[in-house]
């Protein structure tokens, strides 16, 4: 019989494999003939350089030229015709900031008879930025929304007013020329003007919005800062099709589907997951106290949840997830909890995400680890490294938000 572990592992595997980006690019451009003109191709976000690839092999020499901006890490080599840029992530860096200027550079005086192939994933909002007010004063402004807990259609609705490129701006900069935009999408319900920020989509927020964020929070803004949020965004847009690919509910499905093949008997519980993460794994866990002893059993959640920063260790919402449900776990017999983003890379760690057991708690113990101590320090990967509790996967190329699993037997 396998372990809870290895189970564990192949359910990730399987359901990291089934939001792979390239075969839904490939199928995206099957049979586009992109008469007229050229063809140029911008990829941005964390699963760009897959998203790129699976485009250059489709489209071949008609691709003129091309810009790629991902996470450092995630290029995976060079692309025909194409430059790839590494940046910083969640918080833009100049790097970040240097490959949308090229990208910008790439699409300037095109006409209508040229096409840009626009290929967006999640995590675009750091990666593809070109900020309106100094690059210092963005990140710090990005990391109060990510320390206060705000979600990440809050976020995108103060962030696209800030940038050159977000809420539509980008689709502008290229118009008269068309804009073919294939979209992997890590938000909740898929809405187009949210996901990275909306580069190529009319923007659905308003002023009003992204001033009642400002003021949720108590972000600290300069003048330059607060006008820009009074500055509305484009409304319409006449130069763009998309098309939508990968979602974090086609990521539950697949989890589930993998756990009721290694024998589960399954639950989706939601794939529109949204709440602190710490909270999320006391859920699970008091799911797996419920019915524990039950038999072979599996709840699946997946979305999207949120840590609020109130120390200075290292870790990332799903191993937060993760470690906030050992204690509901221990003491059960065969019992396994364990979240991890599909990206490969939970917050700023090299980690994928988080798992635990009902022995995981008495080994924190044993190791001089108090586990509400660590959350409450935000500590949660050097935490959950003692205890072989870090799920490593690497980067995968694909980003469709994060799943969790709780596995009873």
């Amino acid at each position: 019989m396998t372990t809870l572990r290895e189970d564990a592992n192949e359910i990730v595997r399987r359901a990291v494999q089934s939001v792979l980006p390239d075969a839904a690019v490939r199928r995206a451009l099957a049979g586009r003939a992109f008469p007229g003109g050229r063809v140029y191709v911008v990829a941005a976000g964390k699963a760009a350089w897959q998203m790129a690839r699976a485009a250059s092999e489709a489209l071949g020499e008609r691709i003129a030229a091309g810009v790629v901006c991902t996470k450092y890490g995630h290029a995976m080599g060079p692309l025909p015709r194409m430059t790839c840029y590494e940046g910083g992530h969640p918080v833009p860096d100049e790097n970040s900031f240097r490959g949308t200027r090229a990208a910008l550079g790439l699409v300037e005086d095109l006409g209508p008879q040229d096409t840009v192939v626009f290929l967006l994933s999640g995590g675009g909002s750091a990666l593809f930025e070109l900020p309106r007010i100094p690059g210092e004063e963005l990140q710090d402004i990005t990391r109060q929304l990510l320390a206060c807990g705000a979600d990440i259609v809050e976020m995108n609705t103060v962030r696209k007013r800030l940038s050159d490129v977000k809420g539509g701006r980008f689709a502008q900069r290229c118009a008269p020329a068309r804009v073919f935009a294939v979209v992997l999408s890590d938000i909740l319900g898929d809405p187009l003007d949210m996901i990275a920020s909306g580069p190529a989509c009319p923007d659905a927020s308003t002023c009003a919005d992204a001033l009642r964020v400002a003021e949720k929070y108590g972000l600290k803004l300069s003048d330059r800062a607060r006008a820009l949020l009074g500055e509305e965004t484009p409304k319409r847009l006449d130069n763009v099709e998309t098309v939508v690919t990968g979602s974090v509910s086609e990521l539950c499905r697949a989890a589930a589907r993998a756990c009721e093949e290694l024998g589960y008997a399954t639950v989706l519980l939601t794939d529109r997951l949204c709440c602190q993460a710490r909270e999320a794994g006391s859920f699970m866990a008091g799911i797996a106290a419920t019915h524990a002893g039950q038999g072979r059993q599996a709840f699946v959640a997946g979305g999207e949840t949120t840590v609020v920063v109130t120390g200075t260790g290292k870790g990332g919402r799903n191993q937060e997830l993760a470690l906030a449900g050992c204690v509901g776990l221990s003491g059960l017999k065969e019992a396994a909890l364990f979240s991890v983003g599909s990206d490969g890379t939970d917050g700023p760690t090299d980690a994928a995400g988080g798992y635990v057991d009902a022995t995981t708690l008495e080994r924190l113990r044993a190791a001089g680890i108090d586990p509400w101590a660590a959350l409450q320090d935000n500590d949660a990967y050097r935490a959950l490294r003692a205890v072989d509790g870090l799920i490593m996967t690497g980067p995968t190329g694909t980003n469709v938000n994060d799943v969790a699993v709780l596995l009873l037997r």
